[in-house]
């Protein structure tokens, strides 16, 4: 059996709390917002979300790497995690899918990581006390050197991330089969899976930039727009939600996922907030309210929109309401937005139904958009 070659590794919380470990993935010192994610598996694609863009992802499964690092699942083209985090490596992968190790792999990308720490106590310690800024060092080995360090870092509440991760440029998805439809996706930090998933459904995904205005979204003639997941604060989105209105007020029809539900929260003039630790894996339990349906879902947020759950919510662009609640703490998990004839003309969600990694309960999501704009379409 090969065994890792690791180097003592720390990690230090902003209130003080230290771990001690070993080396995993790349030596130095990286820093970021500690979170947990609850996943059992799916590890690549987490790595390779961008949500995950300046936070350091703890694993509270116990064993990581089982499957090694492939070169077909990743969710964009690179690792966006500013640090992993895990209790005890696979000390070899057994996928026959495998390409190298995720410790290779973590190397590779100059991700530092730290292994063989009680997990289950760093998670405890976020759940108990919330998110905070972490550092992980093999460099540093004074806990209060490198605290000093993690204190200097820049929180996560009103953090701007989006021009970091969106496209420099639009790209084109082409519909598999018949092209039904085009839709002008709003990238904020979108996953690989999720243009697939639309154009799997006859749709032509034309991923655009944040940057983008309601000029260059017309000049494709969309019959819709969409807002994708994405890292940092929604409060600090001030041109996406200006788009968002304007694309409203033009009478697009309109699809978010997770940041994209947040940036329709705030078009519609509601509030956000910093949720304790957020939610993160692929096993959170949300209620549909107009089916009564428990969905198990993938999740990655650590914001969330302010609104009344059980009553219809006047908006500059028609009455809006929640649509969707998690079962574990009742925050918002989705909203819809009717006409004047109480047709649902924009909707969104807080979760990822392109189920990256798994699973497929809301896969349903985009058959609804398609839905929307062909009775979109029809109309006109």
């Amino acid at each position: 059996m090969p065994t890792r070659e690791t180097t003592p590794a720390i990690l230090v919380l902003e209130d003080g709390r230290s771990f001690r470990g070993d080396s995993y993935g790349a030596r130095g010192e990286t820093f970021g917002e500690a979170v947990f994610a609850t996943a059992m598996s799916g590890y690549q694609e987490t790595l390779t979300d961008p949500s995950y863009h300046r936070q350091v992802v703890i694993m509270t499964a116990p064993h990581v790497g089982n499957t090694g690092w492939n070169d077909e699942d990743p969710e964009s083209a690179r690792i966006w995690v500013a640090g992993f985090v895990v209790r005890d490596p696979a000390r070899m992968p057994s996928s026959w899918r495998s390409r190298r190790t995720l410790d290779e792999e973590l190397a590779r990308q100059g991700v530092v990581g730290i292994s063989g720490i009680d997990t289950r106590a760093l998670t405890r310690h976020l759940r108990d006390k919330g998110s905070m800024r972490v550092g992980i060092s093999t460099t540093e080995t004074d806990p209060q050197a490198l605290l000093q360090r993690v204190l200097e870092q820049p929180a996560m509440s009103g953090a701007n991330l989006i021009a970091d991760v969106t496209t420099p440029e639009t790209y084109v998805v082409p519909a598999e089969g018949e092209k039904k439809f085009t839709v002008a996706a709003i990238d904020l930090g979108i996953k690989a899976m999720t243009p697939q998933r639309m154009a799997q459904r006859g749709i032509e995904v034309h991923v655009m930039p944040a940057s983008s205005t309601l000029g260059e979204v017309k000049a494709i003639n969309p019959d819709g727009v969409f807002f994708s997941n994405g890292p940092g604060d929604p409060s600090a989105a001030t041109h996406e939600v200006e788009l968002l209105e304007q694309c409203l007020d033009a009478g697009i029809p309109y699809f978010g996922i997770c940041f994209g539900n947040q940036i329709f929260g705030r078009a519609l003039g509601l509030g956000t907030y910093k949720l304790p630790f957020g939610h993160r894996g692929v096993n959170q339990p949300v209620k549909d309210l107009a089916t009564g349906k428990v969905e198990i879902t993938a999740q990655n947020h650590g914001f969330a929109v302010d609104a009344p759950l059980h009553e219809d919510i006047p908006t500059p662009h028609g009455t809006a309401r929640v649509s969707h609640i998690g079962l574990n703490d009742n925050v918002v998990e989705g909203l819809e937005l009717r006409d004047d004839q109480g047709r649902v003309r924009a909707f969104s969600v807080q979760y990822h139904p392109e189920a990256a990694a798994g699973p497929h309960d809301a896969a349903y999501l985009f058959d609804r958009f398609v839905d929307l704009l062909q009775s979109s379409k029809d109309q006109h």
